[in-house]
């Protein structure tokens, strides 16, 4: 079950987790819980997919459709090497 915490942060860490926030696209409540499985090493083993989930769309690769033809490009990527 749930349990619901309420916390008073200082200017500096609301000013960051805000950062955050708007950088990453998560909510300030899974920002806070991904914070605190690190600090407490606490692994999510039900969903292995939240360990890398902060790493989702971060990376730019200058290929629009790289989601649509990501098979093309591994096979013309192989045949290269």
């Amino acid at each position: 079950m749930s349990k619901q915490l309420t916390i008073r942060l200082p200017d500096e860490l609301s000013e960051a987790l805000e950062r955050a926030r708007q950088n990453t696209g998560l909510k300030n409540s899974e920002l806070v819980r991904q914070a605190l499985r690190g600090y407490l090493n606490v692994n999510d083993d039900d969903n292995p997919s939240a360990r890398v989930r902060h790493l989702l769309g971060t990376l730019q690769t200058g290929v629009p459709d790289l989601a649509e033809r990501h098979r093309d490009y591994v096979i013309a990527s192989l045949k290269r090497d």
